[in-house]
C-alpha cells in the first residue's frame, strides 16, 4: 500500500468561468464534470479537482493561505506560453534554492506556481 498521487479540490463560485480559464488560459481540459457540484480538469500529468461552495462557509470567499506548486519542463517555455495571457504574481526567475519558477494567480484568486529544478 502506498500513496498514488495528488489532486488539490480547490472550492470556486463559478464553475462554468473557472472551466473556461483553465481550458482556454491554461491549457487544461475538463475530463469530469458534476453540474456545478464537482469538476476535473487535467492537462499532462496534473490534475485539479474543484467543488462548489458547500457547508457553513458557503456565503464567505474561499481562502487558502498556500499555493498549488506545479513541477514543469522546460519552464521557460510554459512562461512563454502563458506570460501574455495570464495575471502575473511574480515573472520567471531563478532563485538560489535550485528552482526556476514564475506565479499566476487564477481566476479564483488561487496562486500557482510553475517551477523546474536548475543545477
Amino acid at each position: 500500500m502506498g500513496l498514488k498521487g495528488l489532486s488539490p479540490m480547490l472550492q470556486v463560485d463559478d464553475m462554468d468561468h473557472t472551466i473556461k480559464y483553465y481550458e482556454s488560459v491554461l491549457g487544461f481540459k475538463c475530463e469530469s464534470r458534476m453540474n456545478d457540484d464537482w469538476a476535473r480538469v487535467e492537462r499532462d500529468d496534473i490534475s485539479i479537482m474543484f467543488s462548489g461552495r458547500f457547508g457553513q462557509g458557503k456565503d464567505q470567499k474561499p481562502v487558502m493561505t498556500g499555493s498549488i506548486y506545479i513541477f514543469t519542463n522546460p519552464v521557460d517555455d510554459l512562461w512563454k506560453e502563458l506570460k501574455d495571457k495570464v495575471d502575473i504574481s511574480y515573472p520567471i526567475e531563478t532563485f538560489d534554492y535550485g528552482m526556476r519558477e514564475f506565479a499566476i494567480t487564477d481566476c479564483n484568486g488561487y496562486l500557482l506556481q510553475f517551477g523546474q529544478g536548475v543545477e
